[in-house]
């Protein structure tokens, strides 16, 4: 059996570990060819990553032009800790207000760690929805690995 094969991640083993992470470190790619990487908040939305960001950031303008991206979500120090998912998709821009709003309080209340109030949430959402774009990754291809499946040092 390949060293690939046995570090893979089964899809119920992705989505576990997706859930488990913080922060999103994600891709886009910048007119002047250079990879535009920036760490992102996001929730799951029906089997979608979802992230929000303002509508004038580098991120959206990139994504406008190409709509490629890549997310990754790692953890890890020593070498037989290493795990990740890097999700390659195509990314759906959402400008409707009611949906930005939804989208946006969906990534702030999965980490929401200081315990706002939710109407403080609900209020300070929809006073920043009209600069706020949301954005979907519509997933084509995922990538895991998790060496600590690996049953001997590297």
């Amino acid at each position: 059996m390949k060293r690939r094969d046995l570090i893979r991640m089964g899809d119920q083993e992705i989505w576990t570990f997706v859930a488990s992470q913080k922060n999103a470190q994600v891709s886009t790619n910048g007119k002047d060819g250079w990879p535009h990487l920036t760490t992102l908040w996001f929730a799951m939305d029906e089997g979608d990553v979802v992230l929000e960001t303002f509508t004038k950031s580098q991120k959206i303008k990139n994504l406008e032009r190409d709509n490629r991206i890549t997310v990754l979500f790692e953890c890890g120090t020593e070498y037989e800790e290493l795990k990740a998912v890097v999700i390659y998709g195509r990314a759906e821009l959402i400008r409707d207000p009611d949906e930005v709003h939804r989208l946006h309080m969906a990534v702030l209340l999965r980490n929401n760690t200081r315990d706002y109030p939710q109407e403080l949430l609900v209020e300070a959402t929809r006073s920043m929805v009209h600069k706020k774009t949301a954005i979907r990754v519509k997933a084509e291809r995922v990538v895991s690995w998790d060496h600590s499946k690996l049953d001997v040092p590297y």
